[in-house]
């Protein structure tokens, strides 16, 4: 494994990391969770990240619970919040109150005394961002915390984040949390750049595309059973990517990542690697052989001739846009 500091921060975080979007949080799940961490550890990662809203709260439960047996200083854990937790009008966005009943939820029912980086979910134009800031900051000082960052934050929001915090001297900002991959290109435009002056890494997820960039899904075939476009309680945006141009593409992506000797799941991953203003890429599993798969990008160093090849085929599906 290798790691790279988080933005302008002294942390240093795993290039693969381990989400749970979308795969632990269910009483018959933990299983798969406990052996998924236990192999992380193992191939070195040390990232974890999970959010408050996923599963309702179940799971930041799961993975806590998974890493209940590891040494509390030999990882580094992320949550967030932003997204509806009940039904009262208090109980959303990124208000002072919602942010501190959350954090002290979330510690709650991750079974530790303080988050090593805590993300707001998305930006909330409800709230004035110095209240989220001053908030967050106030929760730096008091151990709850280590770090605050952001998710799905534009240059225009980060920037704004960035003067307040200078007209403030808070604590600031380290990783904002995008959407990242061969397909969703769009930090590419002026977050990274503004996030780079700012001191600020990105921690990114969804870097194989929930799937479609591991070949499982062909053109013209049959959606695979057991898989996640299969199961309507989950596939959400995957669906968009199921048109038969894009599945092309994939394969001849597929092309590529067999010609070295690497399976599309590692050129995927050591494409979205390849920007120094990555700090991490979130992988799911379900499965410990995952995670052996994945982290072998990490060793992977794609060349110019690969990378013009790559530009090549996605430019024929360059007006694809995800709906998300």
């Amino acid at each position: 494994m290798k790691y790279r500091r988080v933005g302008n921060s002294g942390i240093n975080v795993s290039e693969i990391g381990l989400g749970s979007w979308l795969t632990y949080g269910t009483a018959s799940e933990q299983a798969a969770a406990d052996a998924c961490i236990q192999q992380a550890f193992e191939s070195g990662i040390n990232f974890f990240d999970t959010a408050n809203a996923y599963n309702n709260g179940a799971g930041e439960e799961a993975l806590g619970s998974a890493l209940r047996p590891y040494n509390r200083s030999s990882y580094v854990l992320s949550t967030k919040v932003f997204f509806p937790m009940g039904e009262g009008p208090n109980d959303r966005g990124l208000s002072r109150k919602h942010i501190i009943e959350q954090c002290d939820a979330s510690l709650k029912r991750l079974g530790v005394d303080y988050i090593d980086i805590y993300f707001c979910h998305r930006y909330d134009d409800q709230t004035p961002t110095e209240e989220t800031l001053r908030t967050l900051d106030d929760l730096t000082r008091q151990g709850k915390i280590l770090y605050a960052g952001v998710s799905e934050w534009s240059s225009s929001q980060i920037s704004e984040a960035a003067r307040i915090r200078d007209r403030h001297n808070l604590y600031p900002l380290i990783s904002n949390q995008p959407i990242y991959n061969m397909f969703e290109r769009y930090i590419e435009n002026e977050v990274l750049e503004v996030s780079h002056s700012e001191g600020i890494g990105q921690i990114v997820f969804s870097p194989l595309a929930q799937g479609i960039l591991t070949g499982k899904y062909k053109p013209g075939k049959n959606i695979p059973q057991n898989s996640r476009a299969a199961n309507n309680h989950v596939n959400g945006v995957i669906n968009s990517y199921l048109r038969d141009d894009v599945l092309s593409c994939v394969q001849e992506l597929d092309n590529v990542a067999k010609e070295l000797n690497l399976s599309l799941a590692q050129l995927s991953l050591a494409w979205v690697l390849r920007h120094k203003g990555v700090s991490s890429a979130l992988i799911g599993a379900s499965r410990p052989e995952q995670i052996i798969e994945n982290v072998k990008a990490v060793e992977v160093e794609l060349k110019s001739d690969v990378l013009e090849e790559i530009e090549n085929i996605l430019a024929k599906i360059k007006d694809f846009a995800p709906l998300r």
